[in-house]
């Protein structure tokens, strides 16, 4: 659990150790990038207190940000079929939902170019 200015923030590390550390640690960050670098400087504070952070990882929090932003859309298209889904998420099969997916699309290619949050 991670406390903010707002609360409780919970976070499922159900697939953690699967891959690099920074696949499970860029969840934690919000915000503009000078909140996500004091985040992230904060988080690796106390992570590197049990284990060494190979920093090189950095480049990929935008990248897998991006990854999960697809694979969400991905999630609810293949579940379309179930009754539920479309009740449950309207906006989901709307143009509008698709043009603001290219947007942020867009915007994640924009930070990938980016130098990788310093630390």
């Amino acid at each position: 659990m991670l406390w903010t200015d707002v609360g409780p923030h919970f976070v499922d590390f159900d697939d953690s150790r699967m891959g690099p550390a920074i696949q499970d640690l860029w969840m934690m960050l919000s915000g503009e990038r000078a909140d996500q670098v004091r985040q992230m400087s904060d988080i690796l504070a106390g992570y590197e207190d049990f284990c060494e952070f190979e920093p090189r990882q950095l480049h990929l929090v935008e990248a897998l940000r991006t990854l999960r932003l697809i694979h969400y859309s991905a999630w609810l298209a293949r579940r379309w079929d179930d009754p539920a889904f479309p009740v449950a998420f309207p906006w989901f099969n709307t143009q509008r939902y698709w043009q603001d997916r290219i947007l942020e699309l867009k915007e994640q290619i924009s930070l990938m170019d980016e130098p990788p949050l310093p630390i």
